[in-house]
Formats: C-alpha cells, structure tokens, sequence
C-alpha cells in the first residue's frame, strides 16, 4: 500500500469537490493516474486509488461504483458473486473489497462502500435505470457524481435515469431474462429491462453538448478530462434539474442524443 501516493490523491479528489460525508457515484479511467504517481510518488495500484476515494469521503461517506456487465443479453446468465465487471481495474478492485454490497441488476449492478453500503443491500431494480435503482438511491440522497479522466459520452449513465424519469420519446423498454445466481447459490430464472435508445429510429447518444452546457453553467467542479487531476464533480440533484429542464424544453436532441 502506497500510503503517500493514496493521501495526496485524496487531497486531490477534495480540490475537485469531494467532501467529507459524500455519497459518491464515481467512473474511472485510472491509466494516467497510475502513471503519474507512479513517476512521482512510486508504484500505485487500483486498490490504492479505491482507499484514496474512501479516505476523502471519510468515515461517514460511501462510495459507489458501476460494476456494468454487458453479456447478460448474449449469455442469459449472471451469478451476483462472481460476474465480473467490465468498466475497470478500480471497479473490480470495488468488487471484491471486502466491505462491497453488489446490487442486484445484472446489466447495471453497483458496488457500495462505506457508512451508507447498507442501504443498497438487497437493491434488485427490474429496470435498469428505474425509480427503485441505485440511480434513484444517489439522487435522492442528494450525491454526487465524480469522473475521473472521461468524457460524459463514455461515462455518466446518470443520463439515462433522468431520460426514464421523463419518459422520453427515443427511448423505449427491452425486456431481458436469463439465468441468476444469487448470494446463496440458488439458480433461477429472472427478468429485468432496460431503458434503451430507439435504434429503429437511428438514434445515437450524443450527451458531450450536455456536458458543455453543465460546463458552462457551473455545475461541475474540477478539472477536465486528462488535465491537471482530472477529476470533475456534479451534484446529482443539480444533474438531474438541469438535463430534466433540458428534456422539456424539447432540447434534448443535439444535447442528448442526435439521429443518424
């Protein structure tokens, strides 16, 4: 354990407005991280960027990471104790800390850390990105989402929670079922759904010029995507008013999504 290296990226991590007592939504891009304090402050490992948002959190804050799988809909399958996530080093680091409570969604599971963890045990949303999913649980407890070295468009599926809790007009709900594991073992068959764009329609994601406009307006804290930390925050209620405003001012399209 790098003890240095992980306090000063948690000074970092508060410098771009993580506090003491956050729930915080975090998505990752670690490789610069790891090579910068590797040149400066000797070898650094995801596990050590995981304590680093811990510590800035502090005791009373919890950390949240996506644990997203995208092979349920090929595979019909996923085991709640073994599937592994695809979004990075950090988030399997997340996955198999020994404190970590996975959600339930086989598509869009979380790994919850710290004094609020337990408030995602049990979370088996039907719907991806519904009123009863880890998206919500942030929301409603006024979080924040912090990324690290991402753009928007490779990052904050926070985007599409606000677009189902408007009930937009490109996107519609695919059903998916397959076989689940559970915690204790037990096989059975299970259904979830997703939120999912309008491909028929040639609808493309497209929320970079959101984020601009977040940018602009304030909303996020920091630093760009690979400079300086490279690490921004946002508000998730503040997120969620402002794309909300967006979607109903009939200006999502070319700030959310655009049509091939």
């Amino acid at each position: 354990m790098n003890k240095q290296a992980i306090k000063k990226l948690s000074n970092n991590w508060q410098k771009c407005g993580v506090a003491d007592g956050d729930i915080l939504l975090i998505h990752s891009s670690i490789r610069r991280t790891i090579e910068e304090t590797a040149f400066r402050e000797g070898k650094l490992t995801p596990e050590d960027i995981l304590f680093s948002f811990l510590d800035a959190v502090g005791p009373n804050g919890t950390i949240l990471l996506p644990l997203f799988n995208f092979d349920f809909p090929k595979t019909c399958f996923f085991d709640i104790r073994n599937t592994p996530s695809q979004m990075g080093a950090l988030t399997e680091a997340a996955r198999i800390h020994k404190d970590s409570i996975r959600t339930g969604h086989p598509i869009y599971s979380f790994a919850a850390i710290g004094h609020k963890a337990k408030l995602f045990k049990g979370v088996d949303n039907e719907s991806g990105y519904g009123d009863d999913s880890p998206f919500a649980i942030l929301h409603k407890l006024n979080g924040k989402i912090a990324i690290l070295d991402l753009e928007d468009s490779q990052s904050m599926t926070f985007y599409h929670y606000v677009e189902e809790m408007n009930n937009v007009r490109y996107r519609y709900f695919k059903n998916f079922s397959g076989t689940y594991i559970n915690e204790d073992g037990s096989e059975q068959i299970k259904n979830y759904k997703l939120f999912v764009r309008d491909i028929e329609k040639n609808v493309v994601t497209h929320v970079n010029p959101a984020g601009e406009l977040m940018w602009k307006n304030g909303l996020y804290q920091g630093f760009r995507e690979k400079t300086m930390i490279g690490l921004r925050t946002i508000s998730s209620s503040k997120m969620f008013d402002f794309v909300t405003e967006l979607i109903k001012s009939d200006k999502a399209e070319g700030n959310l999504f655009k049509i091939n």
